[in-house]
C-alpha cells in the first residue's frame, strides 16, 4: 500500500487507538514496581506515542502530500530513467504512464479525459523534467479531432512534488468539473514542480552557467508541448498558473516573456526571487540579473506587454498583502491585472483550493484555441 492510501491512514489510527485502549486496560496490572512492570508501561506509553505521532504525520502527509511515496520520504530514488532523442527531429515529450481520471465514466477517455506522466526534454535549456499532462475529455472526441486546445502550465511551490497538483490540488478535476459546469473551455494542463535541477531551487532563473530554468519553461516546454500535443503554439494559447514559488514562476515567466504567454496567474505568490541555502547564487554578483528577478522592479523599469495577471491573496493569513498592492499598482497599460483577495487564509493548501476553481475560469477566459 503507498505513502498516500488512505488504507494506511486507516490501519495507522486503527493502531493508535488500539494501542490506547490496551494502555488503559493493562495499566492495573502494570503498577506493581517489579522491573518488568516498569518496562511494559514504558514500552506501552511508547508504542502509543509512536502509532500516535505515525497516524498524526499520514494524516498530515495526506493533505499537504510533502511525500508522493515510501522511496520519497526514505530519500531512495526508484524512477527509472527514460532516454529521450536529443537529434534533430527527436522526441521532446516522452510518455511513460496513462491513467483514467477518477470521474464516472472516467476509464473511457472520451468520458473523462486522460492523466499521461511524461519526461519533457529541453534542447535549449539542456533540461529534463518528469511532468504530467491533463487531456480533457474532447481531445478524445471524433467532433473535436481537428481541435486545437488551450494550454497551461502549472507549477507547485518549493519543494513539492507534481502529485500535489493532482490529489491535493486537484487541478485535473477543477478542470474537468468547471468545463463541464460551462464555466471554463478545455484546457490542457501542464503539471509539474519549479524544481527542475533537483534538489536545488532555481527560482525559475538562468543562472549563469546553468541550470536554465527559464529557458526551460518559458522556450522549451511550450514548444514541446504544442509539437507532440493538438496545443497552439501561439502566446494566445498559453497561459501560466502556480501556488508559492510557482505563483512567483507563473507571474515572472508571463511578464518577461508576453510573446510566449498572454496570462499569468500567481497563487499566494512572492514578487522578488529567493537568495537563500535552498537557492545558492543565483546572479553570480550581477546586479541587472538580480534586479529582473524583482518582479515589481521589472513592472517600474522593462516594457509592458499585452499581458494578463491574476494575484491572490489574503487580508488576514498571508505575508504577500502589501507586495500584492504594489504589484497590482504597478501594472499598466497594454497588460491587465485581476486579484482574488480572500479576507482570511494561510499559506496551504486549503486557501489554494479556494482560489484554483476562479483562477481556472479566468485563465481560460485570457486564452483561446485557435
Amino acid at each position: 500500500m503507498g505513502l498516500t492510501s488512505n488504507k494506511v491512514l486507516a490501519l495507522a489510527v486503527l493502531a493508535a487507538a488500539a494501542l490506547f485502549a490496551a494502555t488503559v486496560w493493562l495499566w492495573p496490572r502494570l503498577a506493581r514496581r517489579s522491573w518488568r512492570a516498569v518496562l511494559g508501561r514504558a514500552g506501552l506509553l511508547l508504542a502509543t506515542q509512536l502509532a500516535l505521532f505515525a497516524a498524526v504525520g499520514l494524516a498530515a502527509n495526506n493533505y499537504f502530500l510533502f511525500y508522493g511515496s515510501w522511496a520519497d520520504l526514505l530519500g531512495r530514488e526508484q524512477e527509472l530513467g527514460v532516454v529521450v532523442d536529443h537529434s534533430a527531429g527527436g522526441e521532446h515529450v516522452k510518455v511513460v504512464e496513462k491513467r483514467p481520471m477518477d470521474v464516472p465514466g472516467g476509464h473511457h477517455p472520451q468520458v473523462g479525459g486522460q492523466i499521461q506522466k511524461v519526461v519533457i526534454s529541453g534542447p535549449k535549456s539542456g533540461i529534463d523534467s518528469p511532468a504530467y499532462v491533463y487531456l480533457p475529455p474532447e481531445y478524445f472526441q471524433p467532433a473535436h479531432a481537428r481541435r486545437t486546445f488551450p494550454a497551461a502550465v502549472v507549477l507547485t511551490g518549493y519543494p513539492g512534488t507534481a502529485e500535489n497538483l493532482l490529489k491535493g490540488l486537484r487541478y485535473p478535476r477543477t478542470a474537468y468539473e468547471q468545463a463541464k459546469a460551462g464555466r471554463m473551455q478545455p484546457m490542457v494542463l501542464v503539471m509539474l514542480r519549479p524544481t527542475v535541477a533537483p534538489p536545488r531551487d532555481t527560482e525559475c532563473v538562468d543562472v549563469p552557467g546553468g541550470p536554465r530554468t527559464e529557458t526551460y519553461f518559458a522556450e522549451d516546454l511550450p514548444t514541446a508541448v504544442s509539437r507532440a500535443y493538438r496545443v497552439g503554439g501561439a502566446a494566445r494559447n498559453w497561459g501560466f498558473i502556480g501556488n508559492s514559488t510557482g505563483g512567483y514562476c507563473a507571474l515572472k515567466i508571463a511578464l518577461h516573456h508576453p510573446g510566449r504567454f498572454a496570462a499569468g496567474a500567481g497563487l499566494s505568490a512572492y514578487y522578488k526571487a529567493a537568495e537563500d541555502v535552498t537557492t545558492g547564487d543565483l546572479f553570480r554578483g550581477d546586479a541587472k540579473l538580480r534586479n529582473r528577478a524583482d518582479l515589481l522592479w521589472s513592472l517600474d523599469n522593462l516594457p509592458q506587454g499585452r499581458t494578463s495577471f491574476l494575484v491572490t491573496t489574503s487580508r488576514q493569513g498571508e505575508g504577500n498583502l502589501a507586495g500584492t498592492r504594489d504589484f497590482i499598482a504597478k501594472v499598466k497599460a497594454p497588460a491587465r491585472v485581476s486579484s482574488i483577495t480572500l479576507d482570511s487564509g494561510g499559506h496551504n493548501f486549503g486557501t489554494w483550493n479556494r482560489e484554483i476553481p476562479p483562477a481556472l475560469v479566468w485563465l481560460s477566459g485570457r486564452l483561446s484555441a485557435a
